[in-house]
């Protein structure tokens, strides 16, 4: 259930990981290491909330979809002892 402040509705983060079906240290995590996800805003003092749309620019981010990388034949020679 949303907050609503002055007319806009704000989730919080607990709204959010539930909604992505990640832990909350999982997003804390993801918002830690990644430029692209909104801070967010403080909503007295404590809770860390987010607008609609930072809702949206976190859901595209943990559900994005990135290529697989193909092995470096070259460095399969590391593991497997040869030179």
């Amino acid at each position: 259930m949303s907050i609503v402040i002055e007319g806009v509705p704000y989730f919080s983060v607990e709204e959010i990981a539930k909604d992505l079906g990640v832990s909350r240290s999982t997003f804390w995590r993801w918002r830690a290491l990644s430029a692209e996800l909104p801070a967010g805003r403080r909503y007295r003092g404590k809770m860390v909330v987010f607008t609609k749309e930072e809702v949206e620019a976190i859901r595209g981010f943990a559900n994005r979809l990135e290529p697989v990388r193909r092995p470096d034949k070259t460095q399969m020679k590391l593991f497997n002892g040869r030179n």
